[in-house]
Formats: structure tokens, C-alpha cells, sequence
């Protein structure tokens, strides 16, 4: 999947245009790397997104194109 879709679908980023911008721009990284919108994401990948003066670290946990809003947290853990 798409690391753009990934953001939205898990709700780290609430819409997909942010979570493209904020691929752009070079705030997201995935296994320590700066990733382009387009980056695939598979299981057990640490995405690493900087939020202004913070960061949020996940792994994930599993992949689909599709999940009810109360299941989006199980697609990844927090690491810090």
C-alpha cells in the first residue's frame, strides 16, 4: 500500500492530501529513510512523522485498504 493511503486509512494523518504534503516536504520517514508519497508499506515498517517541535514513531502492525474508524489504532504501535 502507499504510504499516503497508509497514513489516512490508519488516521495518523487525517486526510490524504495532508499526509501527501507532508511526504513532500520530507516529514515522514520510513526504517530511517525519507519517503516519497508513493513508498510501499508493508508489515513491520517503522514510519517515523515529525509534527511541528514533536514526532510520532509507529510500527506497523498490518496492512488493508479498508477499516472501520474504531479498528484504525490496531494497524500500528506506538514506539516513542
Amino acid at each position: 500500500m502507499r504510504l499516503d493511503k497508509y497514513l489516512k486509512v490508519s488516521r495518523l494523518i487525517k486526510r490524504r492530501t495532508i499526509a501527501n504534503e507532508a511526504c513532500d516536504s520530507g516529514r515522514v520517514s520510513v526504517n530511517g529513510k525519507a519517503a516519497k508519497a508513493g513508498t510501499k508499506v508493508k508489515e513491520g515498517d517503522i514510519i517515523e512523522i515529525a509534527f511541528g517541535d514533536k514526532s510520532v514513531k509507529v510500527e506497523v502492525i498490518t496492512v488493508k485498504e479498508t477499516i472501520r474508524k474504531e479498528q484504525a489504532k490496531d494497524m500500528y504501535q506506538h514506539l516513542s
